[in-house]
């Protein structure tokens, strides 16, 4: 089937495919998310491109979000619950869920905490990023912004978070499959009681449309104006867990090096005063958000990509940074060591453990470690294919709608 015109279908390459393989029965697919195109967010796009694929296989698509952005121009009826005062959405939502459920054949939820409520019996698959008690706890203030998530997986709280927690492993334990984007994921998720013969990993994939940008590294500085000189980059949503605090602390003990921090979010007042505090204002520049085709220039222009986080399911900018021949430098959390080879295609550093943060920095510009690193950045990216992605959740979607 072709999409069909509109303001979204002729600006984005992502709602136009190649024939895929149909299906030999086509399902009725209602598809459940917090978030959607044109909103930010891995789970916003990773659904947006992926959708049309699921149309090509013959599949019928529906889909219900949050949000108040226009819903024409899409290949399938998208319709958005406006975000107004919680209990209201909450309750708009779930009326609106349950005709799409009883038309539906199977229920692709993409995030945890959805409010589908009373909703007619149907085959259920849900997508798993992360812990969404903990991120919840967090936010809510009632956990410190720097608690571990492993050490959350295990350790008694007050009932408010215990509720998170209760919450989350009864949604997983009632799906009849869950995806997860990495095996440190699947394994915190068998930990909340989910059956391990229901859990299932699919890696997160470079986009269809993704390609490393062709300029040379001095062509890609030359372009963004940025001198010579050891250059590290991180991209992250600027939170507590993301470590840019840790990182910037460790330029300070190296130095010359310059770094990027593309990206927004709660932390940013606190990180440039700290930038500051630490002497660092000609060293560090704040880009703010920063879209995906100016990142493929940056990941060429610089030496390194860092994200040294305290949490990682299976990060995108790694693979990003890697397509791009840029190697990286990793804290060794959550889903980081299933894509970076330490000492192959980046360096694994402990977490938390600034000393060896600095010491994974003066290694990384030491001698040929950065040429080394570099030719190693395009091995085993197989794994990381976007039509592998398409073709394991297509079949495990049919499968469990079969069944």
């Amino acid at each position: 089937a072709r999409p069909p015109g509109g303001r979204y279908a002729q600006r984005d390459p992502a709602l136009h495919r190649p024939r895929a393989r149909r299906a030999a029965v086509a399902m009725r697919l209602f598809v459940a998310s917090g978030i959607f195109h044109p909103e930010p967010g891995g789970p916003a796009t990773y659904l947006f491109r992926l959708l049309p694929d699921f149309q090509a296989r013959g599949h019928e698509v529906r889909l219900l979000t949050f949000g108040d952005a226009p819903t024409d121009g899409y290949p399938y009826p998208v319709r958005r619950i406006p975000r107004r005062f919680l209990p209201l959405r909450v309750a708009d939502y779930a009326r609106a869920a349950r005709p799409l459920a009883q038309w539906s054949d199977l229920i692709f939820v993409n995030s945890l905490g959805l409010p589908l409520i009373g909703l007619p019996r149907r085959p259920r698959v849900l997508k798993v990023v992360g812990d969404l008690a903990w991120e919840r706890a967090i936010n809510r203030g009632w956990i410190p912004p720097t608690e571990d998530i492993d050490t959350f997986q295990s350790r008694g709280y007050d009932r408010r978070v215990m509720l998170l927690k209760r919450q989350r492993s009864r949604e997983v334990q009632r799906a009849d499959a869950v995806i997860v984007p990495s095996e440190y994921l699947r394994q915190m998720v068998i930990g909340w009681g989910a059956p391990a013969e229901r859990v299932t990993v699919i890696y997160n994939a470079l986009a269809p449309d993704a390609a490393a940008s062709a300029r040379s590294p001095d062509e890609a500085r030359a372009e963004l104006g940025l001198p010579p000189g050891p250059l590290l980059l991180t991209v992250a949503r600027l939170t507590a867990w993301k470590g840019v605090d840790a990182l910037l602390r460790a330029l300070a003990r190296v130095p010359d090096a310059r770094l990027l921090i593309a990206g927004d979010g709660p932390e940013e007042a606190r990180l440039c005063a700290l930038a500051t505090q630490l002497g660092l204002t000609e060293r560090v520049q704040f880009l703010g958000r920063v879209d995906r085709s100016a990142l493929a220039v940056y990941f060429r222009a610089v030496d390194y990509t860092v994200l040294y986080s305290g949490y990682e399911g299976l990060p995108h900018v790694l693979l990003e940074s890697l397509q791009s021949g840029t190697p990286v430098i990793a804290s060794d959390k959550g889903g980081n060591p299933e894509v970076v080879r330490d000492d192959e295609n980046g360096l694994l550093v402990p977490y938390p453990d600034e000393d060896a943060l600095v010491s994974a920095i003066e290694t990384a510009f030491s001698g040929d470690t950065r040429a080394r690193l570099a030719a190693g950045t395009g091995a085993k990216l197989d794994r990381f294919r976007w039509p592998e992605l398409v073709e394991q959740t297509a079949a495990l979607l049919e499968r469990v709608s079969a069944q």
